[in-house]
C-alpha cells in the first residue's frame, strides 16, 4: 500500500513512466490522421487519399458496406474544397455546393480488411446542364487494387425552390477536368 495521510487515507502517487511503444512490425499500413498524397497517377480522373480507421470495420473485420459511400463522399468534398468550393452553412450563398444526390450505386468487388491509407479514384462520367454523374473506385493508395466501384448522380438545386438549376461556368470548367475519356469508358466496360 502507498503512503497515507495522518487519517490513514491513501495519498495518490504518480504512476511509473510507461515503456515506449514498440515500432510496428506487421505488414499492415500505419494508421495516421495526416493526409497522404498518392504518388501514382491514374489515366483519367484523380486519386484522392482516404483513411480507413479501425472503427470503420464491421464485426467480421471488413470495411462496413455503408462506409464505402461515406469515404467517397469525403474524398469528393476534399477534391472540391481544394479547388475553392465549400459550404459554410448558408444555403442561399452555397452556389454550386447546393446539390442533392439522386442516385448512388456501389458494387463491392473484394473485402477491405485493414485500417490504413487508401484512395478514392474519382472522375466524371457525364456533365449535364443541371446534373452530373460521378464515377468512383475505392482502391489501394496507388490505385492498383479495387475494393469497390460505382457512380453517384448529383443535381444542382436552387436553395429556395429546391428545383434543378444550372451549374455555374466555373463549376463546369472544374468538373470538365475530371471527365473520363470515351476510350477509357469503353475499356472499363469490357
Amino acid at each position: 500500500m502507498g503512503p497515507t495521510r495522518d487519517g490513514g487515507a491513501p495519498v495518490a502517487t504518480a504512476a511509473p513512466p510507461r515503456a515506449p511503444i514498440a515500432p510496428r512490425t506487421s505488414g499492415a499500413p500505419p494508421v495516421s490522421v495526416e493526409p497522404r498524397r498518392p504518388v501514382h497517377p491514374v489515366p483519367y480522373g484523380e486519386l484522392v487519399p482516404v483513411t480507413v480507421h479501425f472503427d470503420d470495420l464491421d464485426a467480421l473485420g471488413m470495411l462496413h458496406n455503408a462506409r464505402y459511400p461515406l469515404l467517397v463522399e469525403r474524398a469528393w468534398t476534399a477534391y472540391w474544397h481544394d479547388r475553392g468550393y465549400g459550404f459554410d452553412g448558408d444555403w442561399a450563398a452555397a452556389g454550386d455546393m447546393c446539390n442533392v444526390i439522386k442516385e448512388v450505386q456501389v458494387s463491392y468487388e473484394r473485402p477491405l480488411t485493414r485500417p490504413g491509407h487508401y484512395a478514392a479514384h474519382l472522375w466524371i462520367e457525364r456533365l449535364g446542364r443541371t446534373g452530373l454523374t460521378y464515377g468512383f473506385r475505392l482502391c489501394s493508395a496507388d490505385g492498383t487494387e479495387t475494393y469497390a466501384r460505382g457512380h453517384r448522380v448529383l443535381v444542382r438545386v436552387d436553395p429556395q425552390a429546391l428545383r434543378p438549376t444550372p451549374w455555374s461556368d466555373r463549376a463546369r470548367a472544374t468538373a470538365a477536368e475530371l471527365l473520363r475519356p470515351q476510350e477509357a469508358a469503353e475499356a472499363d466496360a469490357a
